[in-house]
């Protein structure tokens, strides 16, 4: 494994991220609200989300049960014995004035996760810890995006109680590239997982970055700043490039550098001071007295191991060293699980690896971009799919009859075959085709003077009236070869 070097400058960036991940439940953490988003505000709430006096917590075995196999697809390695504690903070979005969460014994800790640079090399991101608990609710400021210039505030409890786990890396990353590409890997194993929907529109997956600037060289980390308020991976990057530079330049300048937490404003391109950085001293944790301790034995482990998918990592060396595909195509078809699903049922029907790559990265994709909808909703089925490249493969049809006929099967699916039969549109061959190039041959006696004169390249000339004659229903290869007779003849 090769890592890239720091930049030959007089500074660098220390960068880690912590990654709250909205696990995919149906239910909250601790009570049975719905967690479905975009609900009218305060109707996913009940006492015990609200945090009422007399109610008691119950853990939610699935969100568990996710955060044990995010832990396990990241290297982590899973307490046998965990418990919950609670954070003390006090905002309007928080009802109980704490956050149940966990400390200083989480579920899993120590993993680690390799990212891919656009150079071509990797380089290989500690995972602290991951830890399971229960989102805030949401302050909805009139008037403004933020606190600031508004006119009042509203609360939507809606979210408290949410299921979140939160993955903290070390602080390996050096670069606003390196911290956009650990994001984006964590989000599509959490994908494959499907134990996270990784939605960051809607909050599903929200990113803070810490980052600080100290000498090349040197060992000892830089003030620490935190960056809040990035809603995409390009962001993140953009973010951390500015701090990176607004670091170094106040540095330079012989400023201080505050111990703070900062907001990315998008519109500005720029990051503001919010607030001072608390420590985790401010939080006064302690164990959480209305739940037990969280026991996780081997049977389980081993369980949940055998149930992990095949993770991107895998695939994408699988795509490259047994179906001979390129870096670019395997990591396309690898991105989303759904697309490497779809991929591999139409490999299952017997089609060539490279010719399924090409039909889905081209026009499929095109199509579903257009009509802005997933993969696993087209009326082309992988099935369907495979039909088409195999009657290709046999010549039984040519790409062009093939790209005539993709526009109906992708609004409606259907048998390639049949639709091939009503159209009309077999392959030419045999007497059919032979008659066709005698009829070319003959309409062009100058044309066949001139190769037979040592003009090969008019073959090409021959080949194209074939195939405007037969409206693309020969096979190229075959015309050539039949034509290549003829004309020698």
């Amino acid at each position: 494994m090769t890592t890239t070097a720091p930049a030959r400058t007089k500074y660098e960036a220390v960068i880690g991220l912590e990654i709250h991940c909205q696990l995919n439940t149906n239910t909250k953490i601790f009570c049975g609200c719905s967690t479905q988003f975009g609900n009218p505000p305060n109707t996913n709430i009940c006492p015990i989300c609200l945090g009422m006096p007399g109610v008691l917590p119950v853990l939610n075995e699935r969100v568990l049960e996710f955060a044990i196999k995010a832990g396990l697809a990241l290297n982590c390695q899973i307490a046998p014995h965990s418990k919950f504690d609670r954070k003390q903070y006090f905002y309007p979005d928080l009802p109980k004035n704490y956050q149940i969460s966990q400390f200083d014994l989480p579920i899993a800790e120590h993993g680690w996760l390799d990212i891919n640079l656009e150079d071509g090399s990797t380089k290989r991101i500690g995972i602290t810890r991951l830890h399971m608990e229960e989102d805030a609710g949401k302050l909805v400021h009139a008037g403004a995006d933020r606190l600031s210039g508004s006119s009042h505030s509203l609360v939507d409890y809606n979210r408290t109680g949410v299921p979140l786990a939160e993955i903290v890396s070390e602080p390996d990353m050096r670069s606003g590239e390196e911290a956009a590409a650990y994001a984006q890997e964590l989000r599509r194993i959490l994908r494959y997982l499907e134990v996270c929907d990784g939605n960051m529109q809607e909050g599903s997956l929200r990113c803070d970055v810490n980052i600080s600037v100290r000498p090349v060289g040197t060992e000892k980390f830089g003030v620490k700043v935190e960056i809040k308020n990035m809603n995409s991976f390009n962001a993140i990057q953009r973010a951390i490039e500015y701090e990176i530079n607004r670091q170094t330049k106040a540095i330079e300048a012989g400023e201080k550098i505050n111990q703070e937490t900062r907001l990315w404003e998008e519109n500005s391109q720029r990051t503001i001071s919010m607030r001072s950085k608390e420590g985790s001293s401010d939080y006064r944790y302690f164990p959480e007295p209305d739940l037990g301790a969280i026991e996780v034995s081997e049977k389980i482990l081993s369980i949940y191991r055998q149930e992990l998918p095949e993770l991107p990592e895998a695939k994408r060396d699988r795509y490259i060293n047994e179906l001979g595909l390129s870096v670019y195509d395997a990591n396309l078809l690898a991105d989303e699980h759904t697309t490497a699903d779809y991929f591999e049922a139409v490999l299952a029907t017997g089609a060539d690896a490279k010719q399924a790559a090409n039909w889905i990265m081209g026009d499929i994709m095109a199509y579903l971009k257009d009509q802005k909808i997933n993969i696993s909703d087209l009326p082309l089925t992988p099935k369907v799919l495979g039909e088409l490249i195999n009657l290709i493969d046999k010549k039984t049809i040519t790409g062009k009859i093939a790209k005539e006929i993709l526009p109906e099967l992708l609004e409606k699916g259907g048998s390639v075959k049949s639709l091939v039969k009503k159209k009309g549109l077999t392959v030419l061959a045999g007497d059919q085709l032979e008659q066709i190039i005698d009829e070319v041959v003959a309409a062009h006696p100058n044309e066949v003077e001139q190769f037979k004169g040592g003009k090969t390249k008019l073959l090409g000339f021959f080949v194209g009236q074939v195939m405007k004659r037969t409206q693309g229903r020969a096979d190229p290869k075959t015309t050539n070869q039949m034509l290549g007779k003829k004309l020698n003849a």
